[in-house]
């Protein structure tokens, strides 16, 4: 690993030199993709930890590493293995203790990531399905000692530098990490989604089964269903794929505005579609990744998304300073374009009268498939964060950005076909009423 650093601070130094000779001062040289690739390899050879810390850099880090590098730690997304059963029996047998002979459990995982995989099986007693969350072994002691090293590896490279403002990235980024490894924290925050979802017949939440539940396992109802990308799911007919898309986005705005916590993980592991009959609904499977909305940040939020629509400039500039991601001093031009882009972006929100008409069908429904919303958000993000006016944001806009985009994604793989306007505005207008006593 520090071979790979000190080849890529070499790599960034030369590129970042020629740049400027010849007036570019990207520096996204080819030489600084190879050496991004190379780093890249390095924490994929490591594994674990590594291989997460990379993937949160990758999703997060775009708004303080330079291209190359979050493009070569995508990479990462695939190369999540299983651990063999046997490297994990130990553990799971002492953290279930004597519950371990009430189980018969498939040594065959249902699902792997960076931190953990998922095991089925069944209660002996009553052929009860479940799952086990099982998180490998000694992450907790390593994680810390991990990031730091990988961080001492970013400056070291000179991929970052230090300062206030990435400085606080690290430290939230950390954080975010220790939250995904603290299964009590996740136990409670999936018993209080259970709770608030106890009589929806749109969204499912899987019971928690307490008893089997430790420090490093949660145990949760195995529930069948699809993943949104399976054929099964775009076979569905265009109504319930159409209802299927709203619930998603309503789901956003029942987190934000009426929980005020948000899962901020839109991986579409994270979600099954269950059917029966011709009824579906969305299965909530993972709640390691969430973030406390406070008052302040939610009133921002709403009056960007309010103004975004009316095309109230002044109002969205302000509401993006509020949000921590536009500076106070910003010039006339870098309000306009970093507006245009939250206006872009929040386009499938807007009022049906101001619906691009190419992305509508035959009823005036905005189709989410054809717009191909989130190539040309990515395009105009570029442009928007290269100006110097574009301030580092806050980790919760971060986030929600990263929801949102999520949201959107869920949606347009639905292919559904449904304009959002009165879904966002049913919930931010409510919760501004109740605010104001209304």
């Amino acid at each position: 690993m520090s071979l790979a650093g000190v080849r890529a601070g070499g790599a960034f130094a030369l590129g970042s030199a020629m740049g400027r000779l010849r007036g570019d001062d990207s520096g996204n040289s080819d030489l600084m993709r190879r050496e991004a690739r190379r780093f890249t390899a390095e924490l994929g050879r490591l594994k674990g930890t590594y291989v997460k810390i990379g993937q949160m850099m990758a999703l997060l880090g775009e708004h303080f590493l330079p291209e190359p590098l979050t493009d070569a730690l995508h990479d990462l997304d695939s190369q999540t293995h299983p651990l063999p059963w046997a490297e994990l029996e130990a553990s799971v047998q002492d953290s279930l203790g004597a519950r371990h002979s009430e189980l018969k459990i498939d040594t065959q995982p249902l699902a792997a990531a960076s931190l953990a995989q998922v095991h089925r099986a069944t209660r002996r007693r009553d052929g009860y399905e479940l799952v086990l969350k099982i998180q490998y072994p000694g992450l907790a002691a390593v994680i810390d000692d991990d990031f730091d090293a990988v961080v001492r590896m970013l400056l070291l490279t000179r991929w970052i530098k230090a300062g206030r403002e990435i400085d606080a990235w690290l430290e939230d980024m950390r954080e975010q990490l220790h939250h995904e490894i603290d299964y009590q924290r996740e136990r409670s925050m999936t018993l209080e989604a259970r709770r608030r979802f106890a009589r929806s017949d749109r969204y499912h939440v899987p019971e928690v089964i307490e008893e089997l539940c430790s420090d490093s396992i949660l145990a949760l109802e195995y529930v069948q269903g699809h993943r949104v990308t399976q054929p099964e799911v775009a076979a569905l007919s265009q109504s319930r794929r159409n209802a299927l898309g709203q619930a998603m986005l309503e789901l956003f705005f029942i987190e934000l505005y009426e929980w005020g916590v948000l899962q901020t993980d839109p991986n579409f592991g994270n979600y099954l579609i269950h059917s029966e009959g011709k009824s579906d609904r969305l299965v909530l499977l993972d709640f390691g990744s969430t973030l406390a909305c406070d008052d302040s940040f939610r009133r921002h939020f709403g009056d960007a998304i309010a103004a975004g629509q009316t095309g109230n400039r002044e109002l969205l500039a302000d509401s993006l300073i509020g949000l921590g991601c536009l500076r106070k001093d910003a010039t006339a031009f870098a309000r306009d374009s970093f507006c245009e882009f939250c206006e872009m972006l929040l386009e499938p929100l807007a009022d049906p009268g101001n619906l691009p008409a190419e992305y509508l069908n035959a009823k005036g429904q905005y189709c989410w498939g054809r717009s191909r919303l989130m190539q040309r958000v990515g395009k105009h993000a570029a442009n928007s964060a290269a100006t110097r006016h574009f301030a580092t944001p806050s980790r919760d806009f971060a986030l929600i950005v990263r929801k949102l985009t999520g949201v959107f994604t869920f949606i347009t793989v639905l292919n559904a076909e449904f304009n959002g306007h009165e879904i966002a505005h049913r919930y931010i207008d409510g919760w501004i009423g109740r605010e104001s006593g209304q």
